[in-house]
């Protein structure tokens, strides 16, 4: 359903041993969540991307370049783990808020598919640096207004992230093509 030179998004999901640590559960988890993700807006052409799903304006073209957003957010700003990239350099204050919902619908599903993926990847490399560096028990790099959150609260409020929005991608891939399940057929 998608064009040619769209990449294919991982679905494989990777358990750890059960009696894994606190870390790897938490990070197996994240991985859990973006294989699924992966699964319920991969493979789509442009009309299936951005197809509307009233009364709601979401779509899973903004879904995806969304949780490209909330990937670099979190290395950016929360863990302070990596610049800023392109494309949210290129935005300005008047952008925001909801630029990363309303650009999609420009973006192609390569782009979209590549961003997303390429924000993973450093995530990915983020949380492996931190996670061998002082831990979850250490601050995050973020202030909030009652203080500074832990590491572990910045994983698990990204793994939220993604559980609050995988509902909203099962409802709409059902809705384009009937596509159901809970986690991706594996090998």
């Amino acid at each position: 359903m998608s064009d040619d030179d769209t990449p294919a998004l991982d679905t494989t999901i990777t358990e750890p041993p059960l009696d894994a640590g606190e870390v790897d559960h938490l990070l197996f988890m994240l991985e859990r969540s973006r294989a699924t993700f992966a699964w319920k807006v991969g493979g789509l052409d442009a009309a299936a991307l951005h197809r509307a799903f009233p009364p709601s304006a979401m779509t899973l073209a903004g879904l995806v370049k969304h949780l490209t957003l909330v990937e670099d957010d979190v290395v950016a700003t929360r863990l302070g783990a990596g610049p800023w990239v392109e494309p949210w350099t290129g935005t300005t204050p008047d952008d925001w808020p909801g630029w990363d919902w309303r650009s999609a619908a420009d973006d192609s599903p390569a782009e979209l598919y590549r961003g997303w993926q390429a924000a993973v990847a450093r995530s990915r490399e983020a949380w492996a640096r931190i996670t061998a560096d002082g831990g979850l028990d250490a601050p995050a790099d973020v202030e909030w207004p009652d203080g500074r959150p832990s590491r572990r609260r910045v994983l698990i409020d990204l793994n939220a992230e993604y559980a609050r929005h995988l509902g909203h991608a099962d409802l709409f891939r059902e809705a384009v093509d009937g596509l159901v399940g809970e986690d991706p057929p594996q090998p």
